[in-house]
């Protein structure tokens, strides 16, 4: 085991027993779901934060978030629940599903095929929600 991997495994040790110390709940906490308790922004907010506030000309909020959309997916979409906020986003800043899905297809060519189906599965799941949510 080299030093590098040495230190990152005492890091994460530390990292346990302090989440421990503080509240020992969270030595077996689960993200899952954690992504619903994140409200969605509306999009004027959105605008002023990520979008026209400090470069008027520049992207706005939608294709900001896209262009997130598009990150996340390329590293596999492992961070779910920011994964999942930021699909909920880019639909409330005006993407449309399809938007979102060519999007994450086009990331197949950078990211490969699984972390693709990954973020295509996790924006179904949004999509799904999304829908329940307005019927």
């Amino acid at each position: 085991m080299s030093d590098f991997s040495k230190l990152f495994e005492q890091m994460l040790e530390q990292s346990h027993a302090m989440a421990k110390a503080f509240n020992p709940a969270l030595e077996s906490f689960q993200v899952s779901g954690f992504d619903k308790l994140i409200p969605t922004m509306p999009k004027n907010f959105m605008d002023m934060m990520w979008g026209n506030a400090f470069n008027k000309d520049g992207l706005d909020a939608k294709t900001r978030l896209l262009i997130v959309v598009a990150g996340l997916t390329v590293l596999g979409a492992h961070a779910e629940p920011q994964f999942k906020a930021t699909v909920r986003h880019a639909l409330e800043a005006g993407a449309t599903q399809q938007e979102v899905t060519e999007v994450i297809y086009q990331m197949a060519m950078l990211g490969g095929i699984p972390a693709m189906s990954h973020a295509l599965r996790q924006a179904q799941d949004v999509f799904k929600e999304t829908e329940e949510d307005n019927a």
